[in-house]
């Protein structure tokens, strides 16, 4: 009894009933390529930072495995003397906007209409606004009153996963139309000194939002099982810190190590579940974490680097944008041709140390 209480407080088995009928991904319009970045942080920072924090960034931004991004701004001068309170109202402008953008889309795709929205789940750890994100969504997308919301936050970039197991428990519970939404606004959180967390962060995020839909219609993407896994213990590798009341991203030099350990034992928990190997799996959303995690990751689960191209593709036109990320790989991978009966795991990780996984199957 109690082997099995234990499986079931780390595993979530699905009744093959809640499916996701369709994704949206959006970014907004304003785009940057890594020279054009790195260039700009040289020409404002130049002050202030050492010699070595410069030739840092040289090498941080020049690296081939991102091309551009793209961040919520007008002018990305901005952020050098932003004040908090302009930029919680940016985070607020752009997160809405974006959010609103992408369900939207992926109601259209799926054939819906936001009359037929029972339920909202909305992720993100980049800006803290009461009431949340989800509320603002009810008045911009006229959703009904009733619809049950719900905010979700300190996640991290692996925040999409744990939104999809709350949507779908919500689908189950509840019926009609889930939409799970993950918004980040990166850039509404950007410091730079000398501190290699930053100068990394500064060449690795970027803004995007993403919206999945759920039904219980046989169409889509059949939600199979899910996992997670936390490691508290090594919150301080990854996670924000509050620096004179601002948010500052850190980041461990050890995390491809602790990512590659956590992300196989989720995916571990995950396939045995359903009584899978690794080489059963077709495809495979990987979030964008940077190229050593990626390399990590493949390596320590042991995935064909042939089927990493939908996460490298996405890194290199859009680099990491936290939560949302992994929809976007996923979504890369469905434009690519995915067939009945296929099946996808997707994979993230971020603060906590988390890690999450989620088995999908093409219908």
């Amino acid at each position: 009894m109690e082997e099995a209480n234990n499986q079931s407080t780390s595993l979530n088995r699905k009744n093959s009933n809640a499916y996701v009928a369709s994704i949206a991904c959006v970014v907004p319009p304003y785009s940057a390529d890594q020279t054009f970045s790195a260039e700009l942080m040289k020409k404002l920072f130049s002050q202030k930072l050492a010699p070595r924090s410069m030739g840092l960034i040289r090498a941080t931004f020049s690296h081939p495995s991102i091309r551009k991004r793209h961040f919520a701004l007008d002018d990305p001068a901005c952020v050098v003397d932003e004040s908090p309170d302009q930029r919680i109202a940016r985070f607020t402008e752009k997160s809405v906007e974006l959010s609103a953008q992408a369900v939207t889309k992926a109601l259209d795709q799926a054939g819906v209409s936001v009359l037929d929205v029972t339920g909202l789940v909305v992720n993100t750890c980049t800006g803290y606004i009461c009431p949340g994100i989800s509320t603002y969504l009810i008045e911009r997308l006229g959703l009904s009153r009733s619809t049950r919301v719900y905010d979700l936050v300190g996640s991290g970039c692996g925040g999409a996963i744990p939104n999809l197991q709350v949507a779908e428990s919500l689908l189950k519970s509840n019926g009609g139309i889930v939409v799970s939404v993950s918004v980040e606004i990166c850039s509404s959180v950007f410091q730079m000194d000398n501190d290699l967390s930053l100068i990394l962060s500064n060449a690795l995020f970027a803004d995007g939002a993403a919206a999945a839909v759920l039904w219980d219609k046989p169409v889509g993407f059949e939600l199979v099982a899910s996992a997670g896994s936390y490691v508290p213990e090594q919150r301080d590798d990854i996670r924000f810190v509050h620096k004179q009341g601002q948010l500052h991203n850190q980041l461990s030099l050890r995390l491809p190590n602790l990512v590659k350990k956590a992300a196989a034992g989720v995916v571990a928990d995950l396939l045995s579940s359903q009584e899978l190997k690794t080489v059963d799996i077709t495809h495979w959303a990987i979030h964008t974490g940077g190229e050593k995690i990626i390399n990590a990751v493949r390596d320590e689960i042991g995935i064909p680097e042939e089927q990493l191209l939908a996460t490298r593709t996405v890194l290199s036109e859009y680099g990491n944008m936290s939560s949302p990320t992994v929809w976007f790989v996923m979504n890369e991978i469905l434009q690519h041709g995915i067939s009945a009966g296929d099946t996808c795991v997707m994979v993230a990780f971020g603060a906590g140390l988390s890690a999450h996984a989620f088995l999908l199957r093409k219908m």
